[in-house]
């Protein structure tokens, strides 16, 4: 009773935002009609008040534009996924709701449910459950079945009749906030608003995570609610790094990966990740009054506060609730990527790093240094050796100098390093004697084709600091692998060859 009174006073505040907003716009339309009588007067602040008042038009509009779109992720149909479905439609029986009338795969580490209304939430429409396929890649069956009690424990409890207006409410406080940034006093009246709705509103948020909470120990029991709760805050820095490090290789490689949740799988999968992810969870704790979820400790405890239930286990890997899983991962690839990427060719992730990690670390370096190099030197052809030559003539600042103010390079004093060692290694990928090697594990690394590692920065270094020596065994230890003085880059002739160089790897 006391979290559906404060859901009530959130709405109740969310009227008051609306009401705030009309009394705005309707001052301002009174001052104008006032100044336009009174021939003049007071101008300066009808003129404030109604660019104000657009602002806040304006806002309202975009966010319900923004609103009205079609809802994220592949819906399934009974037809499509029958375990998913009965699955869903048993747990609903037991938390003693109705069933969600749409089931949608979703790309992202996350499980949800939404209900349209009418009437600030005293009509419900229509039921949304949101399941995301990394959950259903990496969860046991008892794991996700305690998620799924959880989102059913928010139809349960009504949280999602007021919790879509309230939603609503605050997206829409938020884009009026940041569309008042031109109008300092009319945003701190909103800013001191937001802040006490979102208090209010947050807090029942908070409150009906923990109501939820209980289900997920009706239907699995405390420990698979535990475990599923520990993974899924594990899960998400998770994704967002997979997201960050391999999956944004995918551009650059002009290729798209033939599984992409696999991928994702491995990564979590490896012991040195699941270590770190441990840690993680270990961190975290306590909270901020705006917070939409209490903190993990205060969920864990609340969930052992909780009366177990004889559950018969059931480790099975969560995918088997899907009739078909590799198609159903490729379905939910094709939401997840763009129509572009879906037009590349499906290789593997070990060729994604590869072609990836030379695109975004090499083939600029070596093309830039190569095509300075025939400037300065008034070279026939852009080869690497050019930009050597450059080096050994006593020009290797004005090299330097080039790539920052030609091609934008960083100014930095040890430019001339990096660019070397990665135009080195491009060489040595471009002529088959080295590659860029996937591990979910750590950072990719370059390999030569024996499996050692290759690191060519203190060499790249001392060639910098002492080109009369080091350039000809540099020269000595491209012969012995292939390379002559010879080589151009192969981007270094491409017409399409962007000007500014592609963003350093990130380890």
């Amino acid at each position: 009773m006391k979290t559906t009174f404060r859901a009530l006073v959130a709405v109740a505040l969310l009227g008051g935002f609306y009401l705030l907003v009309a009394l705005i716009v309707v001052g301002a339309v009174v001052l104008d009609i006032a100044v336009i009588q009174r021939g003049g007067d007071g101008l300066q602040a009808a003129v404030i008040l109604t660019l104000a008042a657009l602002a806040l038009i304006r806002a309202l509009i975009v966010v319900s534009i923004q609103q009205s779109g079609e809802p994220p992720g592949i819906e399934v149909t009974p037809d499509d996924e029958p375990v998913l479905w009965q699955t869903v439609n048993e747990l609903a029986e037991q938390v003693q709701t109705a069933p969600p009338d749409e089931i949608r795969i979703v790309g992202d580490v996350n499980a949800a449910v939404s209900e349209d209304t009418k009437f600030l939430g005293l009509k419900a429409t229509r039921r949304r459950m949101y399941i995301g396929m990394p959950l259903l890649t990496t969860m046991t069956v008892d794991e996700m079945r305690s998620i799924l009690g959880h989102e059913l424990g928010h139809y349960s409890g009504s949280h999602t009749r007021l919790g879509a207006p309230v939603y609503r409410g605050r997206t829409s406080l938020i884009a009026t906030v940041q569309g008042l940034e031109k109008h300092p006093f009319v945003r701190r009246i909103f800013v001191g608003y937001a802040k006490f709705f979102f208090r209010v509103s947050q807090s029942v948020s908070r409150r009906q995570e923990l109501e939820a909470d209980q289900h997920s120990v009706t239907i699995a029991g405390r420990a698979a609610a535990s475990s599923a709760l520990r993974k899924v805050h594990g899960l998400a820095p998770a994704w967002d790094y997979f997201i960050e490090n391999y999956a944004r290789l995918i551009g650059p490689a002009n290729a798209r990966p033939a599984d992409m949740f696999g991928g994702f799988h491995s990564l979590v999968s490896d012991p040195v990740r699941q270590r770190e992810m441990a840690a993680m969870i270990s961190e975290q704790g306590g909270h901020s009054p705006y917070d939409s979820h209490p903190s993990l400790p205060d969920r864990l405890a609340n969930i052992e506060r909780q009366p177990d239930q004889p559950i018969t286990p059931d480790e099975r890997p969560a995918i088997m609730l899907l009739r078909d899983p590799s198609t159903a991962t490729q379905t939910a690839t094709t939401w997840f990527l763009s129509e572009e990427a879906l037009a590349m060719p499906a290789v593997s992730w070990e060729d994604i790093v590869a072609r990836g990690m030379y695109v975004v670390s090499n083939r600029n370096p070596a093309a830039d240094l190569a095509i300075l190099g025939q400037r300065l030197l008034g070279a026939a052809q852009p080869t690497l050796d050019a930009a050597f030559e450059v080096m050994l003539r006593g020009q290797a600042e004005e090299l330097r100098t080039a790539l920052v103010q030609v091609e934008g390079w960083p100014d930095d004093p040890r430019l001339l390093d990096h660019l070397i060692a990665r135009a080195l290694e491009a060489a040595l990928i471009e002529h088959g004697s080295a590659y860029w090697a996937l591990s979910w594990s750590s950072s990719p690394r370059l390999l030569d084709t024996n499996g050692n590692e290759i690191k060519l920065d203190e060499f790249a270094a001392s060639i910098v600091a002492d080109p009369g020596s080091q350039i000809p065994a540099v020269r000595d230890w491209l012969a012995r692998s292939g390379i002559g003085v010879d080589y151009v880059p192969s981007f270094a002739l491409d017409p399409a060859r962007p000007s500014a160089p592609v963003p350093e790897t990130t380890t």
